[in-house]
């Protein structure tokens, strides 16, 4: 069984650090005394909220652009839509199927996607559309798939941490641009970080008190 020389306490399972303190255990693993139970969720509401969620964006969509006219440059967000609704579907159908490193996917989904759009708008002389629409959508599309997973699918504890601090992430990003003044309109960006915010405040709080437990668990508060 291995054992944490800080805490000198023996822990079961295939702990690699100490749960307690965060030190690097000693000794042989052993099979942990609880059997590892499956998330279990329905794929057809997973698809169903997923389906409405983007049915009702592309008719908000549409109803929006009535209040432009057709050479409005603010009309841009709202012609970009589709890319948000596909980040969103990616993000809920990766975690569906796999279920497994979904952060890192979003992180390597945002930086593709983002830097593919950033590199098309430098090619095409440069008219900040990249930092002021694309980015802001793809970090609030990949939040709202946050949100949908954490809502339809029961995730472990610890998931909902992760989850968070990404969420955090997301929402900062595009609120940098704008701070640089990199941004040519500041509502798109505002938006995605203001989303942000309310995802955290929901996240943090549909597991209560377990969950900011396991997060001052890991920061050692």
């Amino acid at each position: 069984m291995r054992r944490c020389p800080a805490c000198t306490v023996q822990v079961e399972g295939d702990w690699i650090r100490c749960p307690l303190c965060g030190t690097s255990l000693v000794g042989e693993p052993v099979p942990g005394p609880y059997p590892a139970v499956p998330l279990r969720f329905s794929r057809r509401r997973v698809l169903r909220v997923l389906a409405l969620t983007s049915l009702g964006v592309i008719v908000l969509s549409f109803v929006a652009q009535l209040l432009f006219g057709p050479d409005d440059d603010g009309i841009g967000a709202l012609r970009s839509v589709w890319l948000g609704i596909a980040t969103t579907w990616l993000v809920v159908v990766m975690a569906v199927s796999k279920r497994r490193n979904l952060a890192k996917f979003i992180v390597y989904l945002v930086v593709a996607a983002g830097g593919v759009c950033v590199y098309w708008d430098y090619l095409s002389g440069w008219d900040g559309w990249s930092l002021t629409f694309v980015v802001p959508i793809i970090c609030a599309a990949s939040i709202v798939g946050l949100l949908i997973t954490a809502r339809v699918i029961r995730m472990e504890l610890g998931d909902y941490v992760v989850y968070s601090g990404l969420t955090v992430l997301l929402g900062l990003t595009p609120i940098v641009f704008m701070a640089l003044g990199w941004v040519d309109t500041v509502i798109p960006s505002a938006i995605c970080g203001g989303l942000s915010l309310v995802v955290v405040v929901l996240l943090l709080t549909v597991r209560g008190g377990a969950v900011r437990h396991e997060l001052a668990t890991r920061l050692h508060l």
